[in-house]
C-alpha cells in the first residue's frame, strides 16, 4: 500500500505532469482545484446546457423548418435537449417538421450528446495538435465515467475511432437496405442518420408521422442492425475496449462481466416476458408470424434500454407490458455508454447487497471480488435520487396534464432513462409539462448524482459524529 507522501517516478515518461500515477494525487487535485474554479461535474452540467441552448436557437431558425416559418423556441429547445441527451422524445416529428438543415443539426447534436462534449473537444484538440492538460483529463474522466485518470486520453481516442467505425458499418448495411426503395442519395442519408441515432441510443427517426420503425416490424435486416447498434452503444466504451483486447489479456474485469451478464439477462427476460404478454394481442404480436413475433419481441426488449426505437405501437401494448417497459427504462444501459437510466451495474450492486444481507454477510461479493462499501452507497444514492425524480415529476404531470397515470409514468421514466418511447403523450404536453420533461431528460443524461454534486457545495470540514442505531425495516 502506498504512503501518502510517496511519489513514483518513471524515467521514460515524457509528460509526467499530465499523467499522475497515484489516485491520492488525483483526489487532491480534484478536491482543491474545485475551490479555484468550476468542478468537473459543474463543467459538464454547464457544457451540456450551453450546447442545448445553442441547438435550440439553431432549430428555432426559419431555415430549420420545412415551412420556413421557424419553430417556437420551447419546442426547438425540447428537441435540442432530446437530441443532446440522446432521448428521442419529440413534440414535433423530426421528418415532418424539420428541413434538411434542421435534421442535420439534430444528428450533430445527437453525435455530440452521445459521445459527450469532452470527447468531441478531445477530437478538436488532437486535430489542432494541442496538448491535453490535467484539467481536461479530469473532465474527460468525469465525462467517460472512468475509475481513474490514467489512460483517459487513450480511451477517448478509442471511443472516437470505435464510434465512427461502428456507425459507418451500420450506415452501410442500412443504406444497402434503403437505397433500392429510396434511391442512392436518400437511402445513404437515411442509413447514416439512423445508424448514428441507433448507436447513440437516441431514438430519432425520419419515417414521419411519429411512426418510428413500425413499418419494419418484419424486416430482419433493419431490426437486427438497429438493435445491434443499440446494444453495442449501450454496453459502454470501456467494455468495448476490453472486449477488443481480450485476446491479449485473456480476462475480463468484474465490471465487464457484470455488464454482459445483466445486459444479456435483461434482453432475454424482456423478450420472453413481452412474447408471453403480447402473444395473443391482435394489435401487436398477434397478427405476426412466429418469426415476426420473435423478432418484434426481441427488438422491443432491446429498445427500452434507452434507445427509443420501436417496431410496435406503445399505445397498443397491454398495460402489464407497458409497466414492464417502465422497469426496463428505469434500469437503462451501462456506465460510460451513450445510454441513461440507473445503469446495469448499479442494479447488480444493489441486488448483490440485498443477497449479502439475506445471507447475513458483512461484505458484498461478486465473482470472487469484494465490492467496496462506497460503491454500494453510490448505487443506493443513484437509485434513490432517480426514484425521487421520477415520482416527483410524474406527480406534477398528473396535476398539469390530461392523461392516464401509467402514460405519464411511462413518459417520465422514458425521459429520465433517455429512452424516447412514448404513449403519444409528448406532442400534447403543456408548456409546463414540456419544461418538466426537458429538465428530466437533462438530469437523466448527466445522471442524478452528478447533477446533485454539481449543484451542491463541497464542505471542507471533515467531521465524524458518534454512532447511534435506529430501527429500520
Amino acid at each position: 500500500m502506498e504512503t501518502p507522501g510517496a511519489e513514483k517516478t518513471n524515467p521514460e515518461a515524457t509528460q509526467p505532469a499530465y499523467v499522475p500515477r497515484k489516485p491520492l494525487f488525483v483526489s487532491y487535485v480534484r478536491y482543491h482545484g474545485s475551490h479555484e474554479g468550476l468542478s468537473p461535474s459543474q463543467v459538464l452540467v454547464l457544457g451540456f446546457a450551453v450546447i442545448i441552448l445553442v441547438g435550440g436557437i439553431l432549430l428555432s431558425l426559419p431555415v430549420a423548418s420545412r415551412s420556413g416559418l421557424g419553430t417556437a423556441f420551447l419546442d426547438a429547445l425540447f428537441t435540442a435537449t432530446s437530441a443532446v441527451c440522446v432521448t428521442g422524445l419529440v413534440v414535433v416529428d423530426t421528418y415532418d417538421h424539420y428541413s434538411l438543415f434542421g435534421q442535420i443539426i439534430v444528428i450533430l447534436l445527437i453525435q455530440i450528446g452521445g459521445l459527450g462534449f469532452m470527447t468531441m473537444a478531445t477530437l478538436i484538440y488532437l486535430l489542432m495538435g494541442r496538448k491535453i492538460r490535467l484539467k481536461e483529463r479530469l473532465l474527460m474522466q468525469e465525462s467517460l465515467n472512468t475509475l481513474t485518470i490514467q489512460g483517459v486520453v487513450r480511451l477517448a481516442k478509442y471511443v472516437l475511432i470505435t464510434t465512427f467505425v461502428i456507425e459507418g458499418i451500420g450506415a452501410i448495411i442500412l443504406a444497402l437496405r434503403f437505397i433500392p426503395e429510396m434511391g442512392l442519395v436518400k437511402g445513404a442519408y437515411y442509413g447514416a442518420f439512423h445508424a448514428v441515432s441507433s448507436f447513440c441510443n437516441a431514438g430519432f427517426d425520419l419515417f414521419g408521422g411519429f411512426r418510428s420503425f413500425t413499418g419494419f416490424v418484419n424486416d430482419p435486416v433493419v431490426s437486427l442492425t438497429v438493435s445491434s447498434l443499440i446494444i453495442i452503444g449501450g454496453i459502454g466504451f470501456s467494455v468495448i475496449a476490453e472486449t477488443y483486447r481480450y485476446r491479449e489479456t485473456g480476462r475480463f474485469s468484474l465490471h465487464t462481466k457484470l455488464v454482459f451478464l445483466v445486459t444479456g439477462f435483461l434482453i432475454l427476460a424482456g423478450m420472453i416476458f413481452i412474447l408471453i404478454l403480447e402473444l395473443e394481442n391482435p394489435l401487436t404480436l398477434g397478427a405476426l408470424t412466429w418469426d415476426g413475433k420473435l423478432l418484434a419481441a426481441y427488438f422491443q426488449s432491446v429498445s427500452p434500454r434507452t434507445a427509443g426505437c420501436s417496431t410496435l405501437g406503445m399505445t397498443d401494448l397491454r398495460p402489464a407490458t407497458q409497466f414492464f417497459l417502465v422497469i426496463l427504462m428505469f434500469i437503462g444501459a451501462s456506465p460510460g455508454s451513450t445510454g441513461g437510466g440507473i445503469k446495469t451495474t448499479t442494479l447488480a450492486a444493489l441486488l448483490a447487497a440485498v443477497w449479502s444481507i439475506r445471507q447475513g454477510k458483512a461484505d458484498v461479493v461478486l465473482f470472487g471480488r469484494r465490492i467496496p462499501p462506497d460503491t454500494i452507497y453510490k448505487a443506493i444514492g443513484i437509485t434513490g435520487l432517480a426514484a425521487i425524480l421520477v415520482m416527483g415529476v410524474t406527480m406534477l404531470l398528473t396535476i398539469s396534464e390530461q392523461a392516464d397515470f401509467l402514460a405519464l409514468l411511462f413518459e417520465t421514466t422514458s425521459a429520465f432513462g433517455t429512452v424516447g418511447l412514448s404513449m403519444s403523450v409528448t406532442p400534447h404536453l403543456s408548456s409546463f409539462g414540456r419544461v418538466l420533461i426537458i429538465l428530466t431528460m437533462f438530469a437523466g443524461r448527466l445522471g442524478p448524482l452528478t447533477l446533485a454534486v454539481a449543484l451542491s457545495k463541497r464542505s471542507k470540514a471533515k467531521i465524524r459524529y458518534p454512532d447511534e442505531r435506529i430501527m429500520v425495516g
